[in-house]
């Protein structure tokens, strides 16, 4: 047998997509038809290194040898969901280096940003009506905070005191206003960490 025939086939995947929508999407509650829809059409296989494509459908987050990671499918599946992304929002998305988030919302929307999250903490241009962050931050930069339009909205992950929880906000009060939605394992993006306090 040679090394070819051990990898998995497109038959292989698709049935691992199929897989992951039913017993990891649905049984946590992301029923949501176009969610399904979008998570069947991308291949996370396509979005994961060469060596990490036979796990790319397993329960959890996939970090990357050279930085990065592709969280695990439940998070993209609740982004989503409470995104609720729309044919008329323009996009920023804050990526975790795999590609696959812009890569399921760009159908649905009528533009899409994505950037690094060293960028984010940059000089960035222009408004956006909708900020995906492909990770967990505990402080989210006052960088992204002005670009959000007026009656925008904002999906992330937010650390606090070491637990992650997906998390959307709205402008408030020259902030961000945050609704924390659900408990769950996402990656973290320690270029987002609050600054380390010297304690006595």
């Amino acid at each position: 047998m040679t090394l070819a025939e051990t990898r998995p086939s497109t038959s292989d995947f698709a049935a691992a997509r199929r897989a992951m929508i039913d017993s990891q999407l649905r049984t946590s509650g992301v029923n949501d038809l176009f969610v399904l829809e979008r998570m069947n059409a991308v291949p996370r296989e396509d979005h994961v290194p060469e060596s990490a494509r036979g796990v790319a459908y397993m329960d959890r987050a996939i970090a990357f040898d050279e930085g990065g990671h592709i969280a695990a499918p439940v998070f993209y599946g609740a982004l989503l969901r409470e995104a609720r992304p729309v044919a008329e929002d323009s996009v920023l998305i804050v990526d975790g280096g795999s590609g696959y988030l812009p890569a399921l919302i760009e159908p649905l929307v009528a533009s899409v940003k994505a950037i690094t999250p060293e960028s984010a903490q940059g000089t960035l241009r222009g408004t956006y009506s909708l900020i995906l962050v492909d990770g967990a931050v505990e402080v989210f930069p006052a960088t992204l905070t002005r670009r959000l339009a007026d009656d925008g909205r904002v999906l992330t992950g937010l650390i606090e005191n070491g637990v992650t929880r997906l998390a959307a906000g709205r402008p408030a009060g020259g902030g961000i206003g945050w609704l924390r939605l659900a408990e769950m394992g996402i990656p973290r993006l320690a270029v987002f960490d609050a600054p380390k306090r010297w304690t006595f």
